[in-house]
């Protein structure tokens, strides 16, 4: 029994999970199982940064950057299934990781 593990991660949830739908959709069409997107932690990235460094230590500008994933599991692929994927054009700040 084949499986092919993907992982989409991003910083927009929403392009996220138009990606997700593609990808399942491209496996369904093509004869193959899938489960999922199943959706990941959020990994939050924060820090501050002086607004001016002369003036007020303690005044700060807070930022932080979220980085949503994705995680699809496709059960008993296909040859078409595998061709299909490799020629699926998604969209920018979309990055897929394939096991």
């Amino acid at each position: 029994m084949q499986r092919i593990r993907i992982k989409i991660k991003g910083y927009d949830h929403k392009v996220i999970d138009k990606a997700a739908q593609q990808i399942i959709d491209t496996t369904v069409r093509t004869g193959a199982k899938t489960v999922g997107p199943i959706p990941l932690p959020v990994k939050k990235r924060r820090w501050a940064v002086l607004r001016s460094p002369h003036i007020d230590g303690k005044s700060k500008e807070h930022y932080e950057m979220r980085i949503h994933k994705r995680l699809i599991d496709i059960i008993e692929p296909t040859e078409k299934t595998i061709d299909a994927l490799t020629h699926l054009q998604l969209a920018t700040g979309v990055s897929v990781e394939i096991k």
